[in-house]
């Protein structure tokens, strides 16, 4: 008679955790609290100012999202505007065309020049403002029409061209100053919103400067775009610098470094420093500064 022996499963080796590392905790960089006295160090301001702001803070609400700004942007100067996200950067480019009266709920103080003109002044129309300072958005946002009708249509609405002629003459020469002309010439009637990303973002430069403006508020143009296409559009600041004033928000401290001559480091709302760029991303005055470029926060 035999026997079944019953097979007890396998007992697993007992195996020690490790000891736990002991745990404290960091400061973090982003939250540390800039005092209520702060004065912006570096050069904020210009003798050539194109752009004069003095004091500005922004509300939504009871909430303050920008406080007592003073800086100037100089006549064909490119300036880059930098910070960890919600740091009130692009609060305060929209602000240069009156972009936030489109929010109820934001109120503007101080005061903000153009040519030593007060855009917030009453008397100020907001549609001949933004022909003189156009913006050109994070996401390219072409109309829902051809590539001709996207340049035309400012210098229509504005009454720029009476002419067929002549509004030939100024899609062709805005659509060149883009760089798109070569690649859309025997396409004009196609839609614009058919073009690629980077095409796209083109057209809408293309269709901003159509109405000649004097300023060109930039948020975040090449967030949307691959290595190429960004490459272009940078190229593209450069060239345009010559005949406008660019004001550009970018969250890549490269682009900053290789686009602009300025740079305006914000901090929670606060402008922290303003250098040339070159200075800043090497020598900042600013202990922020330097903690944001060399990547502590951001």
């Amino acid at each position: 008679m035999q026997q079944t022996l019953e097979q007890k499963p396998p007992v697993s080796p007992k195996v020690s955790a490790p000891p736990m590392a002991p745990t404290f905790s960091i400061p973090e960089p982003a939250q540390m609290p800039v005092s209520a006295d702060y004065k912006t160090v570096g050069v904020p301001l210009v003798e050539n100012a194109k752009f004069a702001m003095r004091d500005v803070n922004v509300f939504y609400g009871e909430k303050q999202a920008v406080f007592n700004v003073n800086l100037d942007i100089g006549e064909n100067e490119v300036i880059a505007m930098i910070g960890p996200s919600g740091c009130g950067k692009s609060t305060f480019l929209r602000c240069l065309n009156r972009m936030n009266d489109t929010i109820d709920i934001c109120r503007v103080t101080g005061s903000i020049q153009l040519d030593g003109e007060e855009i917030y002044a009453s008397k100020m129309d907001v549609v001949p403002l933004r022909a003189r300072v156009g913006m050109v958005f994070q996401k390219p946002n072409p109309f829902p029409k051809s590539i001709y009708e996207n340049v035309a249509y400012g210098p229509k609405i504005h009454g720029l061209a009476s002419r067929r002629v002549d509004l030939d003459e100024i899609v062709e020469t805005s659509l060149r100053r883009a760089g798109l002309w070569e690649e859309v010439k025997d396409r004009l009637d196609a839609p614009g919103t058919g073009l690629s990303g980077g095409q796209q973002q083109r057209l809408c430069i293309a269709r901003t400067i159509a109405v000649s403006p004097e300023v060109i508020l930039m948020d975040e143009p090449c967030s949307a775009l691959d290595p190429i296409a960004t490459a272009k559009i940078e190229e593209l600041i450069a060239e345009l610098s010559q005949n406008y004033t660019i004001a550009i928000v970018t969250h890549s401290m490269q682009q900053a470094a290789r686009v602009s001559h300025r740079t305006a480091y914000f901090h929670l709302g606060k402008l922290i420093e303003v250098n040339d760029t070159q200075k800043v991303f090497t020598t900042p005055d600013h202990a922020l500064t330097e903690a944001y470029i060399t990547g502590r926060f951001g």
